[in-house]
């Protein structure tokens, strides 16, 4: 087990964000766990009862397993499952409100990489600047877009 100590500079964690479900989520679990309690209630209390909860906890398994988390180094950028040296990172630049609805919308290069939840709003444009990859740049919704582009500018 590693603790921070033993962590060299380049594998301290400068940013780490975790892009979980909204409270409204789990109430729409709610609400389809209770669906499936008030569809097997003719059969059985108990019945019913059990096939809500392996709903609810199935839903949720699978929810929390597609969230994926945002992490920056001194060396790398992870956003879900992709992940990227820093030193390929151009421009970052924030949106929020109208001009987050831009970027997702008719302002988006559709070669672009993108990493969004509907439930968050605000989102975080990073330029990459590799010459071998084709993808003009990244852009991922983001709770806290000042915190991810000050530890991107770093």
């Amino acid at each position: 087990m590693s603790t921070p100590a033993d962590q060299s500079p380049s594998q301290t964690v400068l940013y780490s964000e975790r892009l979980l479900p909204a409270a409204w989520i789990w109430v729409v679990i709610a609400g389809i766990a209770g669906t499936f309690l008030l569809a097997f209630v003719p059969i059985s209390i108990e019945v019913g009862i059990v096939v809500a909860l392996v709903a609810a906890v199935g839903l949720t398994v699978l929810l929390l397993l597609s969230t994926p988390v945002i992490r920056v180094t001194a060396d790398t950028l992870q956003v879900g499952r992709a992940q990227i040296e820093r030193r390929w990172i151009g421009d970052v630049e924030a949106f929020r409100g109208e001009d987050a609805t831009q970027q997702r919308g008719p302002a988006l290069n559709g070669t672009a990489f993108m990493c969004f939840r509907g439930w968050i709003s605000p989102v975080v444009k990073i330029e990459i600047t590799d010459p071998a990859d084709r993808t003009p740049y990244w852009l991922t919704s983001t709770r806290h877009p000042e915190k991810l582009v000050d530890a991107l500018r770093s």
